[in-house]
């Protein structure tokens, strides 16, 4: 996968590459959209981190009651929305896990019946780096089509036949 590639070539140079990777696939067996997001774990704390007004955060291990879902899921609820055929749909974190410098985390929303548009507002770590590119890959059947939302463009639309 190419951000696995990216994430291996990078990471030794603290990744002067401001990038996530967020991919969403319809499936319409389970009337749903299957997302997977992937951010580098220490741009994605330095935004918690600023966000919270808390310069010592560290997401992994947050303490004071708090878990890293919480801390992932309140964060990226206000970053990343989805409207299909022009109806917001509401998303539902599932979880993360942690793969070297890269949070995955996990998420779906459902009573998603058919798509033929997609609006995705993605404006994860944008408060941080001008240029951070949040790229978003939306599959449906065999088809995939992309997007490269930045501070300059945090929404756009795809549409499908």
């Amino acid at each position: 996968m190419l951000f696995s590639f990216l994430i291996a070539g990078f990471s030794a140079f603290l990744h002067p590459l401001h990038v996530s990777v967020t991919e969403i696939k319809f499936d319409a067996k389970d009337k749903e959209l299957e997302i997977t997001t992937r951010i580098f774990l220490d741009d994605l704390e330095e935004a918690i981190r600023l966000e919270r007004k808390q310069p010592t955060l560290d997401i992994t291990q947050p303490g004071s009651g708090l878990s890293t879902d919480q801390l992932l899921v309140e964060y990226l609820a206000k970053k990343l929305t989805i409207k299909v055929d022009g109806k917001a749909v509401k998303i539902t974190f599932l979880g993360h896990e942690i793969e070297g410098d890269v949070v995955i985390v996990y998420a779906y929303a459902p009573g998603v019946k058919k798509i033929k548009g997609i609006e995705v507002t993605h404006t994860t770590i944008t408060e941080l780096y001008e240029d951070q590119s949040n790229l978003v890959h939306v599959t449906k059947e065999e088809k995939t089509k992309s997007l490269r939302l930045m501070r300059s463009l945090p929404t756009d639309k795809l549409q499908f036949d």
